[in-house]
């Protein structure tokens, strides 16, 4: 049976530290994923700089879309929706076509916002352009919770949790509101790598709570309240996965959080053919051993989104390959 659509729909953010580790390819299938269970699903492309979505759900570029929109060409957002070839999918475009849509103003980031949160579907599933400017990290913030994509590679887990420094202290920054002298504090934090003198964001809400009791909570909420999920891509063995603990530990005595570990996708050579076949790859190959796991990973969005998951590093190296949390 088919979800109801709500008046605000389930966002899930995909996000990478870096290009090249398969946030594109993962939203499209993901949301293929959740269109497939039988909810109404909405893939976004994001990167308005170097739009691609549309590549990996097997359409033309050749569609108006969010860039459009900005343009106040078309009022409402939900006009630019493109129906793919699987029933309960949806795809808005992004602009990849206009220059400098990826540095949209102010006011133009609000609208979009809005727009995004009132879309007629149950999943709205954004695909992020990589690095951590302002906007992406806004709009990775439409989501309580969200997909960090990286690959078993120091570099691309490093530029994961930079990703992640940088969403703590923007979440922060705003929340501060027009507290000046603390959020000039907060952009000093920004240049600073994870690793060496950025410190820990413990230390860093002991110094605000000696300014201001209020801003210390503040920084305690933003860390309680946010839980990233992440997926590896591109694995080549389930001893990966041994990265985990390496992250959970930088998590937890940098930024003072917890992860949860939603997935494990081993490097498929089907996937590099699905683009050329123009189909999502879900539909292309759909008994692959890449396919099976981006059904769990869909199936763990729909039921631990918002439930935190001791020991799920643990538990995904334990059964990879046959499902989790029993899940199936």
């Amino acid at each position: 049976m088919e979800e109801q659509v709500s008046n605000q729909p389930i966002i899930v953010p995909v996000a990478g530290g870096k290009g090249g580790v398969g946030k594109s390819f993962l939203a499209a299938n993901v949301a293929a994923a959740l269109a497939e269970s039988g909810a109404r699903t909405i893939a976004v492309d994001l990167d308005l700089g170097a739009c691609n979505l549309f590549a990996f759900l097997g359409l033309p570029n050749r569609f108006p879309g969010i860039g459009d929109f900005l343009r106040a060409k078309r009022s409402r957002l939900e006009e630019m929706l493109v129906p793919t070839e699987l029933e309960g999918l949806f795809y808005l475009p992004g602009d990849g076509k206009t220059p400098f849509m990826a540095n949209i103003q102010w006011a133009q980031k609000q609208k979009l916002l809005r727009s995004l949160r009132r879309l007629p579907a149950d999943y709205v599933v954004l695909d992020l352009g990589s690095g951590s400017n302002f906007n992406t990290l806004d709009y990775f913030a439409l989501g309580r919770s969200g997909l960090m994509v990286t690959t078993p590679e120091y570099p691309a887990v490093l530029n994961m949790l930079t990703f992640l420094k940088n969403y703590v202290l923007r979440r922060i920054e705003t929340a501060l509101g027009d507290r000046t002298y603390l959020r000039q504090r907060l952009r000093e934090l920004y240049s600073q790598p994870m690793e060496g003198q950025f410190g820990s964001l413990a230390v860093l809400e002991q110094e605000l709570a000696e300014e201001d009791p209020e801003a210390g909570e503040v920084v305690a909420r933003v860390c309680r309240d946010f839980r990233p999920r992440i997926v590896f891509n591109m694995g080549e063995d389930p001893s990966d996965l041994g990265l985990a603990e390496q992250i959970e530990e930088s998590l937890r005595s940098v930024l003072c959080l917890e992860a949860d570990f939603f997935g494990f996708l081993f490097w498929d050579a089907e996937v590099r053919a699905s683009v050329p076949a123009k189909r999502p790859f879900l539909l292309e190959s759909p008994g692959s051993a890449a396919a099976a796991e981006i059904r769990r990973i869909a199936r763990r969005i729909r039921k631990f989104w918002e439930v935190p998951i001791p020991g799920s590093a643990e538990l995904l190296l334990r059964r990879l390959g046959d499902g989790f949390f029993g899940d199936g």
